[in-house]
């Protein structure tokens, strides 16, 4: 970590060191700290460089960044209660759904995803960030659907759109909401 600074002000910047980056990468999510990859070798000076080479686009990253509304700050849900009631919600949501539309699946796994909030791989595992139950109920229930379509259409098909929208008429709703406010949600910093 670094503390740099961007525009006016002293900025905290994430340095983070990858075996797949040959130079640096620039990442930026709202809600967290602008990241900089470099590669396992690079230099401290190396590392000095590339913020210094991302540092105007950070400023413009910041500068157009939504402000906080969800209010979250003032949650105090550790990962651990977190997980414990993602499973639980999501258990009951993807047996209820799973059922009404005639589908079975592998498993259900609870993750900390750093930018998706569920998937379904091709051995019938539905994932979910725990981060869903920051949400409102039927947001989780929104991505437990879209998640149990891709048992029926692994991709983002029109038809997978359709079968969506079939389950849930509202979907554009709670799709538009984690579009708007998802970032708060994985900006969540959990108390320890």
């Amino acid at each position: 970590m670094r503390i740099v600074h961007i525009g006016d002000a002293l900025v905290e910047v994430h340095v983070r060191r990858s075996r797949r980056v040959h130079g640096s990468r620039a990442i930026f999510r709202a809600g967290l700290p602008p990241e900089v990859v470099v590669s396992l070798r690079a230099s401290e000076r190396e590392v000095d460089r590339a913020i210094g080479e991302h540092r105007d686009w950070f400023a413009r990253c910041l500068a157009r960044a939504p402000a906080a509304v969800l209010g979250l700050d003032r949650v105090a849900v550790t990962e651990a209660q977190g997980r414990r009631l993602a499973r639980a919600l999501l258990k009951r949501a993807v047996a209820a759904e799973a059922q009404a539309m005639g589908l079975t699946y592998r498993r259900i796994a609870i993750r900390d995803q750093r930018s998706r909030w569920g998937s379904c791989s091709t051995t019938g595992t539905l994932s979910f960030n725990w981060r869903l139950v920051l949400a409102p109920a039927e947001v989780l229930d929104y991505v437990v659907v879209h998640e149990l379509c891709h048992v029926v259409a692994a991709d983002h098909s029109p038809r997978f759109w359709s079968i969506v929208e079939e389950r849930r008429p509202g979907y554009a709703e709670q799709r538009a909401w984690l579009d708007r406010h998802g970032w708060e949600l994985l900006a969540y910093r959990p108390p320890t």
